[in-house]
C-alpha cells in the first residue's frame, strides 16, 4: 500500500489533494487504484443554492468517505480475474479503457474481491455466480446515514451510493453546504467536449458510438473533489436503487455521468437513469468508494461559485 501522495492533474495543474492509493494482487497482476477524500461530512443535499440551473435533492454525507479517482479499468478486472476472482465478465474495451458491458451484481463482485483479497468483509451478499443478491440483517447493514441493507457495515470497498456519488461529482467542496456545480467539472459552464484529454473544463462526451471512451486517465478535467470522468466517457452503476430505500435486492438501480456518445443534458447533476441490476450496457461501467484512511489528510479544493435546481428521473436506457 502507498502513501498518501499529492495529486496534479490537468494542463494547468491547478488542482492539488491528498490521494491514497492503494495497491492489489503482486508482480504482474498488481494494480493500484487512487482514492480521493471526499470531506466536508454533514453536507446538506442540493438545494439550488449557487445560482446554476440544473440540480436534484442528493448530496448530502454525513460521514468523510473516499472515492476513486477513475473509473475501474478493463486492466483491473482482468488482472483481479488472474488472480482468482471469479465471474465477473467484462471486455468490450481494452487495458485502460473503462470495464463496460458488466452487470451491477458483477460490479459488485469485483468490489467484493477488492474486500476479500485483502483480508476484509465483503460489501455484498451475492448469490449464484453473481447473478443476484441477498439483503443483510439489520444487525448486519450498513447504518452510518441510515440504513443501507446492501452494503455490510464492516465493508471497506463498495459501489458508491448515489449520494456519495452525487457529492463526489457535484459539491463545491466549501464545507457543510447545499451548493453544487451543474457539472462534475467544478463549474455551471457546459464542459467542453473532447474525445480524450484532461484539460480543466472538458469532458468526453458528443463522440460517436465507434470512437469509444477515452483512457480512464485521460477522461476530462476535474470535479472540485479532483474525481476524474464523473461527466461522461462511461455512464456509471451507483449502488443505490433508482427509488430509495435500499430494500429490494432486485430493484433498478440509479445510474449517473453520461457516457462518451451521450449529449451534454445527459452530464448534467439533474439527470440521472435507472436500469435492472442485469443489464449489460456497452456504454456502462463504474467506480469504487471506501472508508477514508485514519491517516488521510483532508486537504480541501478551492473552486468558484456554485448552484443548482431540480431532479428529473428518467426511465432505464438502452
Amino acid at each position: 500500500m502507498k502513501p498518501p501522495q499529492l495529486l496534479t492533474i490537468g494542463v494547468l495543474a491547478l488542482l492539488t489533494v491528498s490521494v491514497h492509493a492503494d495497491t492489489f494482487g503482486s508482480g504482474g497482476n498488481a494494480f493500484t487504484i487512487d482514492f480521493v477524500p471526499i470531506g466536508n461530512p454533514g453536507n446538506a443535499n442540493d438545494a439550488g443554492a449557487g445560482g446554476g440551473l440544473y440540480s436534484s435533492p442528493f448530496g448530502g454525507v454525513s460521514y468523510v468517505f473516499q472515492m476513486g479517482v477513475t473509473e475501474v479499468s478493463q486492466d483491473w478486472i482482468t488482472k483481479a480475474t488472474n488472480l482468482g476472482m471469479t465471474h465477473v465478465t467484462a471486455g468490450t474495451f481494452t487495458v485502460n479503457r473503462p470495464a463496460t458491458s458488466l452487470t451491477w451484481y458483477e460490479a459488485a463482485g469485483f468490489v467484493n474481491w477488492l474486500n476479500t483479497s485483502t483480508g476484509r468483509q465483503a460489501a455484498y451478499q451475492l448469490t449464484g455466480p453473481n447473478t443476484g443478491m441477498t439483503l443483510w440483517s439489520s444487525a448486519q447493514a450498513w447504518q452510518t446515514g441510515g440504513e443501507n441493507l446492501y452494503r455490510h457495515k464492516d465493508a471497506f470497498y463498495f459501489l458508491p451510493s448515489e449520494n456519495e456519488w452525487y457529492k463526489a461529482a457535484h459539491h463545491k467542496n466549501d464545507g457543510v453546504t447545499a451548493n453544487y456545480w451543474d457539472y462534475a467539472t467544478g463549474s455551471n459552464t457546459i464542459p467542453t467536449a473532447v474525445a480524450s484529454g484532461t484539460g480543466a473544463g472538458s469532458a468526453v462526451y458528443g463522440q460517436t458510438v465507434a470512437t469509444g471512451p477515452a483512457d480512464i486517465t485521460q477522461a476530462g478535467g476535474l470535479s472540485s473533489y479532483a474525481t476524474m470522468g464523473q461527466n461522461g466517457n462511461a455512464l456509471e452503476w451507483t449502488e443505490s436503487a433508482f427509488f430509495a430505500p435500499n430494500d429490494n435486492s432486485s430493484a433498478s438501480r440509479a445510474l449517473r455521468g453520461g457516457g462518451w456518445f451521450d449529449a451534454e443534458a445527459q452530464l448534467r447533476s439533474s439527470f440521472s437513469s435507472g436500469s435492472g441490476p442485469q443489464l449489460e450496457g456497452t456504454g456502462v461501467g463504474f467506480r469504487v468508494a471506501s472508508v477514508p484512511e485514519p491517516s488521510s489528510t483532508l486537504l480541501m479544493l478551492s473552486a468558484g461559485l456554485v448552484a443548482f435546481a431540480r431532479r428529473r428521473r428518467r426511465a432505464a436506457r438502452p
